[in-house]
């Protein structure tokens, strides 16, 4: 068993944007083509704590040399009063030869970067007639940071970012970071959400909401809304956008805000297309002027195989790692039968 650590993955996904999102958009690729295997994941929730959830994604990728295995990722927001992360993972691939597990990645890093290579990869695949200078982000946490970084590597005109969170110190620390790392990006801090979802034509939210609470009412014609948590959107606010998202059946589940429209209109006609079906039809996307466009992904577990591989290979090339040669049990000694 090789085991990577959370120093072994950032050493090997620091400065490699343009690497993940490649895998990120294969894995996409390979999804609509009907070249993985996604069972539903499985929410482990706790009758008094609503807010803490634990949630397993297995998944396969037939790529040339197809991965399987099995994301395992905690979500408990109240660690961020204890200066902890919100989300805590492991990744588990398995030997598609042998079905053992061959390796233990730390998943947060993974889980994040795989994230915001989805959200970047839309904003450039959903494009508008202008090119996007400007972004804004409702929720200042380890996931608004990374999108953030992942936009400017595969946007080159973005200059500005809005932020705004619900507790204004946090949205001011997030800012005052964004400084730090681009000094040449225009950092500006909203007083409120719909100043922040108006400031700019494309908007990303990633917060906590476990209930929608957000309406594009305030957002300009033409603007891309990066759904990333899913449950911020009111339903009435997806049946009148157009949308676009990673599979269909994976995000109408658990009470997000589209299963909420699903069950407000009864079928899943608002729902345009997915971002495999896009990338794999060779045609520009050009998202209409007249209205607002919401990118809704789930979160494929496929994605998250295709980086904990990317890091797999990586590691293994550079020496990264501790082996563990006697985690399995050894094998049976026929002879002794």
């Amino acid at each position: 068993m090789l085991i990577l650590g959370a120093a072994d993955v950032h050493r090997v996904l620091d400065d490699a944007e343009t690497e993940v999102v490649a895998a990120v958009r294969r894995a996409y690729q390979l999804h609509d083509r009907g070249r993985t295997a996604l069972p539903h994941s499985v929410f482990l929730r706790f009758p008094d704590r609503p807010r803490d959830r634990i949630i397993g994604l297995p998944a396969y990728l037939g790529e040339e040399e197809p991965v399987a295995g099995i994301k395992w990722i905690a979500s408990f927001p109240g660690n961020t009063a204890r200066g902890l992360e919100r989300a805590s993972a492991a990744v588990i691939l398995n030997s598609m030869a042998t079905g053992r597990p061959e390796a233990l990645l730390e998943g947060s890093v993974i889980s994040a970067r795989r994230t915001a290579a989805s959200a970047a990869l839309a904003a450039a695949t959903l494009r508008s007639s202008v090119p996007e200078t400007g972004v804004s982000l409702i929720g200042c946490g380890v996931i608004g940071f990374e999108i953030l970084a992942y936009l400017r590597a595969v946007l080159p005109d973005l200059a500005a970012v809005t932020v705004f969170d619900l507790d204004h110190h946090r949205a001011e620390e997030f800012a005052a970071r964004c400084q730090e790392r681009w000094p040449d990006l225009k950092t500006e801090v909203a007083v409120g959400a719909q100043e922040a979802l108006c400031a700019h034509r494309l908007v990303c939210l990633a917060t906590t909401a476990a209930t929608p609470h957000v309406t594009t009412d305030a957002c300009r014609r033409g603007t891309l809304v990066l759904h990333v948590s899913l449950r911020d959107l009111t339903p009435g606010s997806i049946l009148t956008s157009v949308n676009v998202v990673d599979d269909a059946d994976h995000v109408c589940r658990e009470s997000t805000s589209l299963h909420l429209a699903e069950q407000l209109c009864g079928d899943r006609d608002f729902i345009a297309t997915s971002i495999g079906a896009v990338l794999n039809s060779g045609r520009p996307f050009r998202r209409p002027e007249d209205r607002v466009t919401v990118f809704s992904p789930f979160g494929l577990g496929a994605l998250d195989l295709a980086l904990a591989d990317l890091v797999r290979r990586r590691a293994e090339s550079l020496g990264l790692g501790t082996r563990v040669p006697d985690f399995l049990p050894p094998p049976a000694d026929p002879a002794a039968g």
